[in-house]
């Protein structure tokens, strides 16, 4: 029997993840070096030590929290803000997997914003201690460029 403890334990270890993936921002910019490095570490340290963060074709693959942290360090946006929605997680045992539907407002260095939506995948391991993730995947399924357009931002796909 799936205990409700577990999926809640996932659904606390996302928040956590999304919540300091956007700390790496600050005011709508890139954080200092120091405060980067520092929230990197943090991002890195609840998955498994061979744990895998694959951002797809675009942001690329990272194994084990060395890795991880270091992907972290060099951000391929000036600004994002993650939502994760409608969350399916299956538990099994000491083992769990998920979905995650992705939605981020987010600004290339050049200053176009976008907004991403895609999924995430991701894996689980429970351990005595913590529940950790043992991988994320992400898929991209569009962007969309946003253009100022007055009291609103109207958005196109580039899909």
């Amino acid at each position: 029997m799936v205990s409700a403890e577990s999926v809640l334990a996932i659904h606390d270890l996302k928040a956590r993840y999304g919540e300091l993936v956007d700390q790496r921002f600050s005011r709508g910019r890139l954080v200092d070096p120091d405060t980067l490095a520092a929230v990197a570490g943090q991002v890195a340290g609840p998955f498994t030590a061979d744990g895998i963060w694959d951002g797809g074709p675009a942001l690329g693959r990272a194994v084990g929290r060395d890795e991880i942290a270091a992907r972290l360090r060099e951000p391929t946006v000036s600004y994002a803000r993650h939502f994760f929605l409608n969350p399916r997680v299956v538990v099994d045992g000491e083992v769990a997997t998920a979905r995650w539907e992705v939605l981020s407002p987010c600004r290339t260095p050049d200053g176009t914003s976008y907004w991403m939506t895609g999924y995430e995948d991701d894996e689980y391991a429970f351990t005595e201690q913590a529940r950790l993730h043992r991988s994320m995947k992400l898929t991209t399924v569009f962007m969309a460029r946003c253009r100022p357009g007055g009291p609103r931002y109207s958005c196109e796909s580039d899909r």
